[in-house]
């Protein structure tokens, strides 16, 4: 509906003026794939793609993600500049059980570097993240970690590691027993991965975001944060917001996965940004509050003896770039007029009347104050324009 589109809408824009902001450039790819390109790359996973058989006999799948349908245009397009820096921010689909936070089609932001492997790359990344969150007011902590930490663990017993913060180190270790690990080993394992220091990726990583100015108590080594086991091969990292539990965005360094469709691997770092998951904190924790109106200010109509006035007006607005709606009924009563603008959020509202017909001025409604000015058309414009 419009209060909850509007509100989506404004979120997005902060996003993607982000993401234009570092330097990325668009990318679009289909809904459908061929099944083939999808299987076979996201491990357990699997089984939430949605596939299906055309009429004419092909095997389809919807996009269940944006790192997939990359490495395929990658791999179509060999002369593309590198570093080729990409944003997308398209719907994907996932035989999810809906609930709070998860939905069968959701829209997904996603932003990667490919074709760099310094770690520069990896701390752009970063950098973008706590920019994008930081410009939609959200305080954040990003946990920070390196696959090379796990080497010499099976994934099994990485995957019940990295639910460490949900259930606890006694649940991690009865898990990992319960998946083949004598228990003194487990303990063992367990230890010494919380105690490894940084690596030495890492801290290159973190020294350049020190240098780039960036505020590094946002930043917290995790050493039992695992994510992506069937993909990522370097720096790992997810987000998680101040007073809320979940990661809303997550990534990390993928340098194998082109290769897949190229049999030449490429280097990448990047991540996926939960837009829902997004939009739902700021809402818990009341930054954004929601509106049934993209415009700025109704412009009225006093009566039908100043409708022309008033198309006039609107018309100025407009060429102004303010969102201006204009009232469609010459014949209502003004008191009607504003109960509409009222129930839709539109802050100001445009009154021609015989007063204003005299003098050339507009009588400037402010509904969220209950105040009222009479204003010339410039220094409507600017109130206006800086009540955005």
């Amino acid at each position: 509906m419009p209060e909850q589109a509007n509100t989506r809408r404004y979120v997005l824009e902060k996003i993607v003026s982000t993401f234009r902001l570092f330097g990325f450039e668009p990318l679009e790819t289909p809904a459908l794939e061929y099944a083939s390109v999808l299987k076979g790359k996201y491990g357990e996973e699997e089984k939430l793609i949605y596939e299906f058989k055309t009429r004419g006999g092909d095997e389809v799948a919807l996009r269940y993600d944006q790192t997939v349908p990359l490495a395929r245009v990658l791999a179509s397009y060999h002369n593309l500049a590198k570093p080729f820096k990409r944003y997308q921010t398209q719907p994907v689909w996932r035989g999810e059980s809906p609930q709070k936070g998860r939905y069968r089609e959701f829209l997904q932001c996603d932003a990667d570097i490919v074709g760099a492997s310094s770690p520069l790359a990896d701390a752009e990344i970063i950098n973008l993240v706590l920019n994008i969150y930081q410009n939609l007011g959200l305080n954040i902590t990003i946990k920070i970690n390196d696959r090379i930490n796990f080497e010499g663990l099976e994934k099994k017993y990485v995957a019940a590691i990295d639910k460490l913060e949900k259930i606890g180190e006694s649940g991690v270790l009865s898990e990992m027993v319960q998946k083949g690990m004598v228990e003194k080993e487990a303990q063992e394992a367990l230890k010494t991965l919380q105690n490894k220091p940084l690596t030495a990726n890492l801290q290159q990583i973190l020294d350049h975001l020190k240098q780039m100015g960036t505020d590094m108590e946002k930043i917290k080594y995790e050493p039992t944060l695992a994510r992506g086991l069937d993909y990522y091969t370097g720096m790992i990292f997810e987000t998680v917001a101040e007073g809320s539990t979940g990661s809303i965005c997550s990534g990390g360094r993928w340098d194998n996965l082109i290769g897949n469709f190229t049999g030449q691997n490429l280097p990448a770092v990047g991540f996926g940004l939960g837009f829902d998951r997004t939009v739902e904190v700021l809402k818990e924790q009341g930054i954004l509050l929601e509106t049934s109106s993209s415009a700025s200010v109704l412009v009225t109509i006093f009566s039908p003896t100043y409708l022309a006035n008033s198309l006039k007006v609107a018309e100025k607005l407009r060429a102004n770039n303010i969102n201006t709606e204009l009232w469609l009924d010459a014949d209502s009563k003004l008191d009607k007029q504003l109960k509409y603008a009222d129930q839709k959020s539109i802050p100001y509202v445009v009154i021609i009347g015989p007063d204003e017909a005299t003098s050339g001025k507009i009588a400037l409604k402010d509904l969220t104050l209950k105040s009222q000015v009479l204003l010339s058309f410039p220094e409507v414009v600017d109130k206006l324009s800086n009540s955005r």
